[in-house]
This record gives C-alpha cells, sequence and structure tokens, in this order.
C-alpha cells in the first residue's frame, strides 16, 4: 500500500488569556507533501503577476486595497485545488472559566490544538505521515512543541510518536503559511464585528464578502466535522 506525508501548517491569533481581543482562532491548512512546491511557486508567480516581489510575506494585518486583485486570484486558486484543505476553531474568550473546569489558560490552549487538528490527521488511515509546522513567534516554540506532543499523545486515536512529526518554521519561508495567516484573518474579522462595520477596512471587507458570497462560506456557523476545503469550528466551553 502507497504511503503518503501531509504537511499541516498551523498559526493563531490572539491567543494571550489577557489581550486586546475577545476572540482567539486556531487555523491550519493541509496539503500532500509531494504538491507542495507546486503551490508554492504558483502563489510567488501570483505575486509576481501582480506586480510583487515573489517573497513579499501576504500577512492580514498588511492587507491593502492596491491588492486586491492578486487576494481575488489568491482565493480562485484555493478553492479549485483539490489538494487544499483549511481548517479552523473560533473561540470566544469571554465564555472562559478555567478555574471551574481545572485548566489553566495553556492547558486549555493545547487542547484546543488538539481538536484543531484532530480530524485531519485521522482520516486517511495507518500508512499517512504528517509533518506539523507552527510558526514560530516568539521563544518559547521548543516548548510549545513538547507541551503540543504531550497532549496529543494523551489523547486517544492520534498517532503521535509514529505519525506526526512537529517543527517550527517561520511565515516568511511558506506561502502555505501565510495563505493560512489570510484565511484566519478573514474569519477572525467577522467575529470580532469589523466586517463591515464602521471605520472598517476596505479592503479586508472585500476578501471577507469574496469568501461568503463568491465562495458560499458561512462564517456564522460550524461545518460537518470532516468538510475537507474550508471547516469551521465555533467553539463553546462545556456547561457546568
Amino acid at each position: 500500500m502507497s504511503s503518503y506525508t501531509y504537511n499541516i501548517f498551523c498559526d493563531e491569533s490572539c491567543h494571550l488569556e489577557n489581550d486586546t481581543s475577545n476572540v482567539m482562532l486556531l487555523g491550519a491548512i493541509m496539503c500532500k507533501e509531494s504538491n507542495k512546491k507546486k503551490h508554492y511557486e504558483f502563489i510567488r508567480q501570483l505575486k509576481m503577476n501582480h506586480g510583487m516581489s515573489s517573497w513579499n510575506e501576504i500577512k492580514w494585518v498588511k492587507v491593502s486595497q492596491n491588492k486586491c486583485g492578486f487576494y481575488d486570484d489568491l482565493l480562485s486558486y484555493f478553492f479549485k485545488s483539490d489538494d487544499l484543505q483549511f481548517r479552523v476553531i473560533v473561540m470566544n474568550k469571554t465564555k472562559l472559566n478555567h478555574r471551574e473546569h481545572g485548566n489553566t489558560h495553556d492547558t486549555w490552549y493545547y487542547h484546543m490544538y488538539y481538536y484543531l487538528l484532530e480530524p485531519l490527521v485521522n482520516v486517511y488511515g495507518n500508512n499517512v505521515k504528517y509533518k506539523v509546522f507552527l510558526d514560530i513567534k516568539d521563544t518559547n516554540g521548543g516548548r510549545k512543541i513538547e507541551e503540543l506532543a504531550t497532549v496529543l499523545r494523551r489523547k486517544k486515536g492520534v498517532r503521535v510518536q509514529e505519525a506526526i512529526d512537529i517543527k517550527q518554521i517561520r511565515s516568511h519561508e511558506s506561502e502555505l503559511l501565510q495563505l493560512n495567516d489570510l484565511l484566519i484573518g478573514a474569519v477572525g474579522y467577522y467575529h470580532r464585528g469589523l466586517y463591515n462595520g464602521e471605520g472598517s477596512s476596505a479592503s479586508k471587507n472585500h476578501i471577507v464578502f469574496s469568501i461568503i458570497n463568491k465562495y458560499g462560506i458561512n462564517f456564522g456557523k460550524t461545518t460537518p466535522r470532516l468538510e475537507e476545503k474550508f471547516n469551521l469550528f465555533l467553539w463553546k466551553p462545556r456547561e457546568v
């Protein structure tokens, strides 16, 4: 039986317990490792087609009106590519009560990463391996990898030691991590109530509008658990 390796590129938004946002997001883009180079090369060429450097980093915080044509083409590529899958979890941090559930914010954070990854890594059978790439945010990356691996090992059904390799990567090195950042940013913009709000960004509104209306994605509703293209999970804390 053939063996495959999948790459999963993970990123997060507003993951700290006490920051300026009530909404936290974790997102991942997955593709076959054998197709990664093809995706990188296409997106780099797309940047140049729109007058950008091939090494220009795509980031939600840098979205601008003069690049809307590029974002349209990038979204079109993502939705037309059978190989690319996206999953995002949206969490309202105002609903959290870690003490009542015997958790810390860190413990809860890694459990959420499990919920992000679990549907992705338990679909294709025992002959599949996964390389998980985490965006380097700070000097705590090594501990982050260890803690995440520990939580995954404890969860039934996730074959971490045999099948999952977790590494760090810098976002400017990976076009798929950059695409992940853009998609997470769009979902977060909607759930923070900024979409079409007073003083909102026309270019960011354009991206959110395109995903919702052109591609038929409902940002306000959890998708089926095994939805492959654009998988959205609106997490709610357990009632006590």
